[in-house]
């Protein structure tokens, strides 16, 4: 990526579903198991998404019955017009409802690879993609890590030891803690990636004051890291501008 800054950004878009509120996860719930009132929320997703060259999504369905049994990282690639794009299903429960990490993209990844993390309860994954080459390959990680401590103290020894030889890299995602919790200290030890410039308050996103969401980075100058609106998801994105040190 020479001359010029990547625009990045990290969405936990909550499959399409819209929450302004703690109430609504009881009186809309029926918006976890139902397509009704989605695509507006993903027309808007998409419209913030087009503004970057490469997305990383958490909760993305990737085709049940509450998406309308559609793709949504494949919709939203057809609306933010990308021309590259790839998932990784990692939860299904019946048909009701999958979730699954998603890749959107301006450029072709060399490779993309798909990990099962570990933990007392499965169903969480990273995705892994390559890209460029020779002294300019970096390798860009999408993933969503679990609630309880214990199982996020595995997940992040398995992201540390998968990217201890990569000096080049973006690791961006939901982590369900803050960048400086114990169990992510694994991650600086092991690994070149650095913590995010500041601590963003990402959740619940009608008040935030929890800092769940991260992009860290090694190899890479970040600029404008930021948090942003992800239409009615109870997740604000993350953004930022990735500056290659080879260039400076």
């Amino acid at each position: 990526m020479p001359n010029t800054a990547l625009r990045l950004l990290s969405c936990n878009i909550q499959a399409g579903n819209s929450t302004r509120a703690y109430r609504e996860y009881v009186t809309r719930g029926w918006s976890h198991v139902l397509p009704n009132g989605k695509q507006r929320n993903l027309d808007a997703i998409a419209e913030l998404a087009s503004d970057f060259d490469i997305v990383g999504l958490q909760e993305s369905d990737p085709g049940s019955l509450r998406s309308g049994f559609h793709n949504q990282t494949q919709v939203l690639a057809e609306r933010g017009r990308f021309p590259f794009w790839s998932h990784q299903p990692n939860r299904q429960v019946s048909r009701i409802a999958s979730s699954a990490n998603g890749l959107l993209s301006r450029t072709a990844p060399t490779a993309v690879l798909d990990y099962a993390l570990p933990g007392r309860i499965g169903g969480r994954g990273v995705m892994l993609a390559c890209f460029g080459e020779g002294e300019r390959a970096w390798t860009l990680a999408v993933t969503h890590l679990s609630l309880g401590a214990a199982s996020r103290r595995q997940q992040i020894g398995f992201l540390a030891e998968l990217l201890a030889e990569h000096p080049r890299a973006v690791l961006m995602g939901d982590f369900n803690c803050r960048a400086d919790a114990t169990e992510v200290e694994a991650l600086y030890r092991n690994t070149a990636l650095m913590p995010p410039p500041a601590p963003l308050p990402t959740f619940p996103s009608w008040a935030p004051k929890r800092s769940l969401d991260h992009v860290f980075t090694a190899g890479f100058r970040v600029s404008d890291y930021r948090a942003v609106p992800a239409a009615g998801s109870d997740h604000l994105a993350v953004a930022l501008n990735l500056h290659d040190l080879l260039d400076d």
